[in-house]
């Protein structure tokens, strides 16, 4: 059987086959939730939503970093036996206002899927589609870094 797993400690993505009859033990890993406190040299700052106990974690868990704003409710991934946490899950679909695009000139498609890139309020570029203007909001699926649709107040 061929497969692709995740080293949940460095992120790498190993592609593998086993022979059937291999048993393949699967980490222990807990979802618990967090909230973003802030960035500094010494990295990302959450507190524990349910203890209130706060830790900082280094850049390379977090998946998005450029996708997290302030007072964000994430997930941390925990290793059960060792109480070490794997990385940081961000919702699915977050709401961002655009801070900055270039406007969407008549005519200017080619085709329906015509894309311009556009600045969200982290800073983040997400390519949206020729009709978003800047001051809008979007939604936007962090696992892809994608437009979704326009977010509905």
């Amino acid at each position: 059987m061929r497969t692709k797993l995740k080293n949940i400690s460095t992120g790498r993505i190993l592609e593998n086959t086993f022979s059937s009859g291999v048993k393949v033990t699967e980490a222990r890993v807990e979802h618990r939730p967090h909230q973003f406190l802030y960035k500094d040299d010494m990295g990302y700052h959450f507190m524990n939503s349910e203890t209130f106990e706060q830790m900082s974690i280094q850049e390379q868990l977090v998946e998005s970093p450029d996708l997290m704003r302030e007072g964000q409710e994430v997930d941390l991934v925990y290793h059960v036996d060792s109480e070490t946490p794997l990385m940081v899950n961000l919702p699915q679909f977050v709401v961002f206002e655009i801070t900055y695009t270039e406007p969407g000139v008549r005519g200017d498609t080619s085709s329906t899927n015509s894309l311009k890139s556009a600045t969200i309020d982290t800073g983040a570029t997400i390519m949206v589609p020729l009709f978003i203007e800047q001051g809008e909001r979007i939604k936007v699926d962090t696992k892809e870094r994608s437009y979704v649709e326009r977010a509905k107040e």
